[in-house]
């Protein structure tokens, strides 16, 4: 039963997001996945479904991703309507999956380990090298510059400003990449971030060797 309702929902959401190309992609979505099911075997907590689905489905209402604001939530519940899950875990998946995003620093509070583990891991497949490509790639789509070095580093941020002020690539590492490695919850994840971080900072040293050519 449990293996069915995944791989369900494992079609509704590759369907989703085959097409992305804004770092946002089916492929994004199996990392987080995977790296959620890793921190939580790995501490040996929390509800492995509740996670796995939460995980899945987690970009499906983002902002981001959708036109209008209720348009992904909308079409969470309707997916989640159509498979045998109970009213408890609906709304257990719900609430997970709106608590997972960055909001320029606008964080929901957090009320599970599992909201935890979710949130951890797709901030982990935030930096590092994936980060870095993902970084480079949203900011494309978006019309940002890869690097404007006349703009300022913004700080508290409105979720609008956050969204919609002028910014670029490079200055997302320090609006929010470099700030994940302190936000993060569980122990797993916050060693396996060490490596990551440090990557971000070497790459930023040599970018920035490069970017002031003599």
């Amino acid at each position: 039963m449990l293996i069915d309702i995944i791989a369900k929902t494992e079609q509704f959401v590759y369907k989703e997001h085959e097409k992305d190309s804004s770092g946002h992609d089916w492929h994004h979505i199996d990392r987080v996945r995977k790296l959620a099911l890793r921190i939580a075997q790995a501490e040996h907590k929390g509800d492995a479904f509740i996670i796995e689905m939460a995980a899945l489905l987690h970009d499906i209402p983002d902002e981001k991703l959708n036109e209008q604001m209720d348009e992904g939530e909308k079409k969470l519940t309707r997916f989640l309507d159509t498979i045998q899950v109970s009213d408890e875990q609906k709304l257990f998946i719900i609430d997970i999956v709106k608590t997972i995003s960055f909001k320029g620093g606008n964080e929901a509070d957090l009320h599970s380990y599992e909201a935890m583990v979710v949130r951890d891991a797709d901030r982990l497949d935030a930096i590092g090298a994936i980060g870095i490509a993902r970084t480079f790639a949203y900011g494309g789509k978006k019309g940002q510059a890869m690097y404007n070095p006349s703009l300022p580093v913004r700080t508290n941020m409105s979720l609008n400003e956050y969204r919609n002020g002028q910014t670029s690539s490079i200055h997302h590492f320090y609006e929010k990449l470099l700030k994940l490695k302190d936000l993060l919850h569980t122990e797993t994840a916050k060693q396996l971030a060490e490596e990551r971080h440090q990557f971000m900072e070497m790459f930023l040293q040599q970018f920035y060797k490069e970017w002031d050519v003599d």
